[in-house]
């Protein structure tokens, strides 16, 4: 590649927009929070934790020495990742621990980069993570999403004004602080309705021999202090 090129590429990435109005930060707030909020609209929205989740699960496989063996993600919002490796042990423990807690860091990190006025830094960033994924997928339905959301955030950089990119940003940023606090709420409402014991609490239970619902504690003090951490940093934004 052309030095100049990319050095061009790379200023374009790292560029520092102006702080948007409040009324944009206010407005994505409430966009993202009704997302994670509205039951009708989380069933649709809840795709986007989701992919965050499975990311998370196989970023922890890979940098455990685990083998990645597919990703799915499906048409009612669960996903599941496959990982080749010993059935137990830390590796396969701290693949498990990653998901819950993904969503929530994914949105504390995009928190740190509009902080810094880096409002293309964290659509490109929540671009890596779609096609990350997608190299992975293993089904249609999760094809089509990853498609769907990737041609979306595309859009965005390529053809929105800047105000439009900043609301992009922040309402995606917002959403992954407050949306990785609710699949722990329902996984704490699953598990005491329900006799499965498949989640990656139980799993964690059956590796360690820590009960589940202290993992399922872990999990919720986890995501409120990562996305307590991210509000914080967008409050002088906002």
């Amino acid at each position: 590649m052309d030095p100049q090129a990319l050095t061009s590429w790379w200023d374009w990435l790292l560029a520092v927009q102006p702080v948007p109005a409040p009324s944009v930060v206010l407005t994505a707030a409430i966009v993202a929070v009704a997302g994670v909020a509205l039951p009708r609209v989380w069933r649709r929205t809840r795709h986007v934790v989701t992919i965050a989740h499975e990311g998370g699960h196989a970023l922890g496989a890979l940098l455990t020495g685990r083998r990645l063996a597919g990703i799915r993600l499906h048409s009612d919002t669960s996903g599941l990742t496959v990982s080749v490796g010993r059935t137990g042990g830390i590796g396969m423990a701290l693949t498990l621990i990653v998901g819950y807690l993904a969503p929530s860091a994914l949105g504390l990190a995009a928190a740190a980069l509009l902080a810094g006025g880096r409002v293309t830094a964290t659509l490109v960033g929540a671009l890596v993570l779609f096609a990350g994924v997608l190299l992975q997928i293993r089904n249609a339905f999760g094809a089509v999403l990853l498609l769907l959301a990737g041609g979306a955030v595309i859009s965005v950089l390529s053809l929105a004004t800047a105000a439009v990119q900043a609301l992009a940003a922040y309402t995606l940023g917002i959403f992954l602080i407050a949306g990785g606090i609710r699949p722990v709420v329902e996984l704490a409402r699953t598990r005491r309705h329900s006799r499965l014991r498949t989640s990656d609490a139980d799993q964690l239970a059956r590796i360690t021999r820590v009960p589940a619902p202290v993992w399922v504690g872990v999990f919720g003090l986890g995501v409120l202090a990562l996305s307590g951490w991210g509000a914080q940093l967008l409050l002088p934004v906002g």
